[in-house]
């Protein structure tokens, strides 16, 4: 098992030192230019993927990369768009899905979830997506549904309704592949991709 203890001391002797005027800035400064709303799989890491440095990102990141609908009240994945979109004025929002999603893969399978009650619980906002994909089984095209249900769904979001209708925001799907690295773009309600780099 990897110790992160040993991590924390390599970063500490090793990284750190060579980042320290970038970590100065950072300890004074939070201004992200991207939402990037991912999967909470351990395969998908963000800053890996699109070749950001600490403090360019601000990661949302949950199973299936799910996005509630706005609803008045406490939560933590509503909380965290707000204040990327209304008080870090980010200008680009990312929803990105995966391949070989676990959440993605239980739904289009069909796996019996009752001894996960919680999971089961969350992976119901993508009914629509699962409602929207033809074929039983095809994880692909359930991964790249879900990406367009949830961008719909963050366009109920107050903050984020506002920031589109000023254009000071733009809304990007993309679906990343674990095995090759490549990264499309989901592009419209019949799912098509596009790449997104050569």
């Amino acid at each position: 098992m990897h110790d992160l203890a040993d991590g924390v001391a390599r970063f500490q002797r090793d990284v750190f030192p060579a980042r320290e005027e970038l970590f100065a800035h950072l300890a004074a400064n939070h201004t992200p230019h991207t939402l990037f709303i991912g999967c909470s799989d351990a395969r998908v890491v963000p800053e890996l993927i699109t070749g950001c440095e600490p403090g360019e990102l601000f990661v949302v990141r949950t199973a299936g990369n799910l996005v509630p609908a706005y609803a008045p009240g406490a939560d933590g994945v509503t909380a965290s768009i707000e204040y990327a979109v209304a008080a870090l004025g980010v200008r680009d929002v990312v929803v990105c899905g995966h391949s070989a999603c676990g959440a993605m893969t239980a739904l289009a399978h069909g796996h019996d979830l009752s001894g996960l009650p919680a999971v089961a619980d969350w992976l119901r906002l993508a009914a629509t997506s699962v409602a929207r994909t033809a074929a039983t089984g095809d994880v692909p095209a359930l991964v790249r549904q879900n990406v367009l249900a949830q961008l719909a769904t963050l366009r109920t979001h107050p903050s984020v309704a506002r920031a589109v209708a000023e254009r000071r925001i733009t809304l990007r799907g993309w679906v990343f592949d674990i095995a090759t690295g490549r990264v499309d773009e989901v592009r419209d309600a019949t799912a098509s991709t596009a790449r997104l780099a050569a």
